[in-house]
């Protein structure tokens, strides 16, 4: 290799110009790709681009409005003299007319510790002292609360149910205690919804994230004038095609 040679330019993950990458790492000169496969590699990145700026905008605005919520709740506080410390807990703001609702939630993420083998346990020994004499439909709703997943984890909110059970027995009562001193809090995630009210009288949410909301006019072309909405403007990659 020559030492005076100009070093080779790069893109930002380090592939040599000229060439790209396949699925395996290995530098594919552009030549010997399909114009096909460019086409649609060009395609990919661009919505990518696309979607993680959005991404990035969609969390700005999640962030804003947590901390313009937070601020609005200190003023409140502070016309009655209270001073408010560490979270805020859920809060729902609504507007004047009553038409728009915005709400900030505060989600702990929960879990269990090992002594829910113990608590498994004690009520596996319940419903053996309950095989007569006892409704099975309880029976099922205990047994079902401690199944497991794909992933083999157990389902928190269905075993908390349990705790609402009203059921007199020792050792069940041994086995409630057992779930309570089990549970552990691994921490919280904060929710930002915002509603508007429909003519019905029911709030709806207005999406903030693609998963909220499915627009059911995407692939008919009566609601998108001609074809699927990414087709409304030709890609970066079409245009640059039909210039040569």
């Amino acid at each position: 290799m020559d030492a005076n040679a100009e070093p080779i330019e790069t893109t930002r993950e380090d592939v040599p110009q000229g060439y790209m990458k396949d699925p395996l790492g290995r530098l594919i000169p552009d030549q010997m790709v399909s114009e096909l496969d460019r086409m649609r590699d060009q395609l990919v990145k661009e919505i990518v681009t696309r979607a993680r700026a959005q991404s990035e905008a969609l969390r700005a605005t999640r962030t804003a409005i947590m901390a313009d919520v937070s601020a609005f709740v200190e003023l409140s506080a502070e016309r009655w003299g209270a001073k408010l410390g560490g979270s805020k807990g859920n809060v729902s703001l609504t507007s004047y007319d009553g038409k728009f609702k915005v709400q900030l939630a505060i989600s702990d993420r929960l879990a269990f510790s090992e002594g829910i083998h113990a608590a498994k346990a004690l009520v596996d020994e319940c419903i053996t002292k309950w095989s007569t004499g006892s409704r099975n439909e309880i029976k099922v709703l205990v047994q079902d609360a401690f199944q497991v997943d794909k992933e083999g984890t157990v389902n928190t909110h269905r075993i908390l149910s349990l705790l609402r059970l009203e059921i007199f027995d020792d050792t069940w009562n041994r086995a409630m205690e057992a779930i309570k001193e089990s549970l552990i809090t691994l921490g919280s995630k904060s929710y930002v919804r915002v509603y508007e009210r429909d003519q019905t009288g029911r709030y709806t949410v207005i999406p903030m994230d693609a998963t909220e909301k499915i627009d059911p006019g995407f692939g008919d072309p009566a609601k998108t004038q001609g074809g699927q909405p990414w087709m409304k403007e030709r890609p970066t990659f079409c245009r640059s095609r039909s210039r040569r």
